[in-house]
């Protein structure tokens, strides 16, 4: 017998190279069951709407000319995190100016999991961003020690808005947080703008600046969830920026901000690396995890979808490759707008299709949670400090006091109001590409199904599970949400 089948057959008879079992798959059926659709549609005044009931009928083979969508719950995948958005500087100051009214509408529309779309994910920066009236720091010049650390910016207005939103939501909102650049005597361009790096000589003094902040705004009853590196490390911005590459951050990851954390007793929050577009995800992904030293304390991948700047459309497969080499390693979308304001486009139906699409195909590319950029502006696009005026899902006009609901308020609401934490995503897929459709099964037991057409006439299909179908119509331009209970 051959010495090289000693080790195998050896371990055979311990079972140790015996296949894993297969996993039981989950039993589900439609029989008997109803689906109730909900519906934004453009041209119409359906925003969320609840329409008729759909009962599921025994369904035979479906032709090619039939459309359907299916779904199939016994094929499970990722876990929902969460969905939400971003508390800015300028979020807050908005918020601020508006009347006690409007204010608790505005909370409730977003954060309320019965009156609102049920936010469960907030994002927010350490120090100033392009969306802060001013560019800021929370230390005193040269102070590598740290001993000026202070927050007392943010208490005028975002820490606030965060406490004000934590309890619409429950008492519970998840916090991630991200710096958009070192103090500029921090680093080798002396300018907190237009990119620079951090010099050598402060790494640890900014690993400590983490966990400064994040223990300070424990301590003032803001639990914080996750940590990116840095946003947008290979940007350089006319606004708050910093540049890694990304043996550079692989490097700060394993031999500063990783052991600072876990030496602080931070070891738990679940580090993002990345937080930039999906044009070059996964390479940077590739270059940290594949180093087990960084890879140890990175929780995800996080990524936005402002790759479009270059004339390329969203790069979903970039996210799927992603997902399919690192399986064990989360994907989180941390950011995204619609950017170049402009009032008179408030309702342009095309702000709300592009998060629909986007969304639809980052959770079937497998991402685990979903962060908008500012939850509201003002009627500029506003307050940014160096002009990038973006629009948001909501606007304050401040001149009347008017909250203006954009359409891309109602798309994220399809996912966040219906899709919950702790919900499975489903097998889904559809027969015509103007049909696009991802599915949840959510903890109780409810299977959530967001279908977009995006074509210009209405499609009539078959919501199809396991030879059970509900016929249906979906309108034009229109996002329907179908709960099977």
């Amino acid at each position: 017998m051959s010495n090289i089948l000693l080790p195998f057959l050896a371990l055979s008879a311990l079972g140790l190279n015996a296949p894993a079992p297969a996993p039981v798959p989950v039993t589900y059926s439609a029989a008997g069951k109803k689906a109730q659709v909900y519906t934004t549609a453009q041209g119409t005044d359906q925003r969320l709407a609840a329409g008729t009931a759909l009962t599921f009928q025994p369904a035979k083979q479906p032709l090619e000319t039939q459309v359907c969508v299916f779904v199939d719950p016994s094929k499970t995948f990722q876990t929902m995190l969460g969905i939400g958005g971003a508390v800015t500087d300028a979020s807050a100051e908005v918020f601020a100016k508006l009347p006690k009214a409007q204010q608790q509408e505005f909370l409730k529309a977003y954060y309320s999991a019965t009156g609102g779309i049920g936010y469960t994910l907030a994002r927010t920066s350490i120090a100033s961003t392009d969306f802060s009236s001013g560019s800021y720091d929370y230390v005193a010049p040269n102070d590598a020690s740290l001993k000026t650390f202070s927050v007392k910016h943010d208490e005028q207005f975002r820490i606030p808005l965060i406490k004000q939103a934590t309890a619409m939501a429950g008492g519970k909102l998840p916090l991630l947080v991200a710096p958009w650049s070192p103090p500029a005597w921090m680093k080798d361009n002396n300018d907190r703008e237009h990119g620079g790096r951090l010099l050598p000589k402060y790494n640890q003094a900014w690993a400590d600046h983490y966990v400064k902040f994040i223990k300070t705004y424990e301590q003032m009853g803001m639990p914080i969830w996750g940590l990116s590196v840095q946003n947008e490390t290979m940007a350089t911005q006319k606004w708050e920026s910093c540049l890694y590459t990304a043996e550079e951050e692989r490097d700060y990851i394993k031999n500063f901000l990783g052991p600072t954390l876990a030496k602080n007793g931070l070891g738990s929050k679940k580090l993002i690396a990345w937080d930039h577009n999906r044009d070059l995800v996964y390479q940077r992904a590739s270059t940290v995890l594949d180093d087990p030293e960084a890879a140890k304390y990175v929780w995800g991948i996080g990524y936005h979808w402002y790759e479009t700047w270059t004339g390329s459309p969203m790069l979903f497969d970039n996210v799927r490759r992603t997902h399919e080499t690192y399986p064990n390693t989360n994907l989180l979308f941390t950011e995204g707008c619609v950017e170049k304001f402009k009032f008179d486009q408030v309702n342009d139906w095309k702000l709300g299709e592009r998060y629909g699409h986007s969304m639809i195909n980052d959770f079937n590319a497998g991402t685990v949670g979903w962060t908008d950029w500012n939850i509201l502006l003002d009627e500029t696009g506003g307050p940014n400090h160096v002009g990038n005026f973006c629009f948001a899902p909501v606007i304050a006009d401040t001149r009347t006091n008017q909250l203006i609901y954009t359409n891309a308020y109602y798309y994220i609401g399809h996912f966040s109001k219906f899709i919950r934490p702790g919900a499975k995503r489903i097998a889904s897929t559809s027969t015509r590409d103007w049909l696009q459709a991802t599915a949840f099964r959510n903890p109780d037991g409810k299977v959530a199904v967001v279908v977009m057409n995006s074509g210009d006439k209405p499609q009539e299909f078959q919501l199809w599970i396991k030879g059970q179908a509900a016929v249906t119509t979906s309108a034009p331009h229109s996002i329907a949400t179908y709960v099977i209970d």
